[in-house]
């Protein structure tokens, strides 16, 4: 055998070069279980406070206005609805709902209610303060959920009250109280 052959022989019997794939892929997925743990982490930091602003506004529960229940019935997009509260906190209501968020305008009436029967919060402000607001932005982002979330929208003529409602259920907060909130949402 001459040398070129000798060459060709052992290229083509020496082994594959091991693929980086296994590599990347693990790596990739050491990174995700790596960012998933520190969101959680990071969304479980505050929890604590609130659980203790619960059990500190639980007293304020005393001023929750409760509202007979005026039904769950639907009526077309765009029909417009009258209610018996207001805010109000039961009836009939649309078809499609707010979703939960801080909104900078308002929301019709009757995809608020949507909302509410779908367990949310829906929470009315006007001009509470800044501290106020960043509280409710933040409560906004925190409760996202379809059913337990928190929908926050502007409601003229409040001055510096916060109106906040459950279904059939209504706390008015003629001053901010962070604690009464979060005993209502809880």
């Amino acid at each position: 055998m001459g040398k070129s052959a000798r060459k060709q022989a052992l290229k083509y019997s020496s082994k594959p070069k091991p693929s980086p794939w296994p590599w990347v892929i693990g790596g990739v997925l050491v990174l995700a279980v790596a960012v998933w743990g520190f969101l959680r982490w990071q969304g479980q930091q505050g929890v604590p406070s609130l659980e203790s602003l619960i059990e500190e506004g639980k007293p304020a529960l005393t001023q929750v206005q409760n509202h007979p229940d005026y039904g769950r019935s639907h009526a077309n997009i765009g029909a417009s609805l009258s209610y018996a509260t207001d805010p109000p906190t039961s009836g009939t209501h649309w078809y499609n709902w707010s979703e939960p968020g801080f909104y900078t305008r308002g929301e019709p009436r009757e995809k608020l209610v949507h909302a509410l029967e779908h367990g949310n919060v829906v929470i009315y402000y006007d001009q509470p303060g800044e501290e106020v607001l960043k509280t409710l932005r933040a409560w906004a982002s925190r409760y996202r959920g379809q059913w337990d979330g928190l929908v926050v929208v502007p409601k003229a003529g409040l001055g510096q009250t916060v109106e906040l409602t459950a279904w059939t259920k209504l706390l008015r907060l003629e001053r901010w109280d962070a604690a009464a909130a979060a005993a209502l949402r809880h």
